[in-house]
């Protein structure tokens, strides 16, 4: 009886968290398909209303979104490729070549994660102004690997050290120098953390919006900057604001919904054996 009761009162506690996480995207989602009168006018988030795609239409016609969106997206898929690529080789350094202060190392990389980006955002701007890649492709893929990179090398670090040395050493005596030994062998035996890996760069360099903001201009401003031009001069288009926001959305939660089982079974594998 009293675990019945305790069952219960988890899923009540679950619902209730369930609820106050959602319900900002749901009252996003009612908001961008009211209309302009509709958003000002209705007494209440839930008060009933007719559905209109008005905003969705005015987002793609009075704006540049589909060029943001194409932006965001090549920006984010090379972020992925060069962190996950850095990070896996560093990864494999430090789990499997005699490195001294490998501890001292690895603490480094993670200190440098848990520095805020704000805090960043200037001397990053002087280096990328330095070397001439203010509001190009090359400097916000840059930049948005700073962050993305040493997440990456923790992450990736217990699914190494996990493999057994054996395995190398059956690759080595078959004839696999050290790059062939990490393609070959760590690689795939470490796929579930690595798809874990790509799936929050990808997403921390989509949402980006600090860097994006001090590095970016009419070239490279990707799809989260678009939502501030919607601020307007007198009154913000709520509207048209909610609809962007959902569209950005879109694409992040059918990543989430499609690589969710290897998303858990990423960051489970890596926390119970690590």
């Amino acid at each position: 009886m009293l675990r019945k009761r305790l069952k219960s009162l988890i899923f009540i506690l679950a619902l209730i968290i369930l609820i106050i996480e959602l319900l900002p995207a749901i009252l996003l989602f009612l908001t961008s398909i009211k209309t302009n009168m509709a958003i000002w006018t209705s007494p209440t988030p839930f008060h009933p209303f007719t559905p209109t795609i008005e905003q969705y239409i005015g987002v793609f016609k009075e704006t540049t979104f589909v060029k943001n969106i194409l932006n965001s997206t090549y920006i984010a898929v090379w972020t992925t490729l060069l962190s996950v690529l850095g990070g896996a080789l560093a990864s494999y350094a430090l789990a499997r070549f005699p490195i001294k202060r490998k501890k001292e190392i690895a603490m480094g990389i993670i200190f440098s994660r848990m520095i805020p980006q704000i805090a960043l955002a200037v001397p990053i701007y002087s280096m990328m102004r330095t070397l001439g890649l203010l509001d190009t492709y090359t400097g916000l893929i840059l930049a948005h690997t700073t962050f993305s990179l040493p997440y990456v090398v923790w992450l990736l670090l217990p699914f190494f050290q996990q493999i057994p040395v054996e395995y190398e050493e059956a690759a080595l005596i078959d004839g696999c120098n050290k790059l062939q030994v990490f393609s070959k062998i760590f690689l795939p035996l470490a796929s579930s953390g690595i798809i874990v890996a790509m799936t929050f760069c990808f997403l921390g360099s989509w949402n980006d919006f600090i860097y994006t903001l001090v590095l970016s201009n009419v070239k490279t401003t990707t799809a989260p900057m678009l939502v501030t031009t919607f601020v307007g001069m007198y009154a913000p288009e709520v509207g048209k604001m909610s609809a962007a926001g959902i569209l950005i959305i879109l694409p992040v939660f059918l990543i989430a919904l499609f690589l969710q089982k290897y998303i858990i079974m990423g960051l489970s594998g890596g926390g119970i054996k690590g």
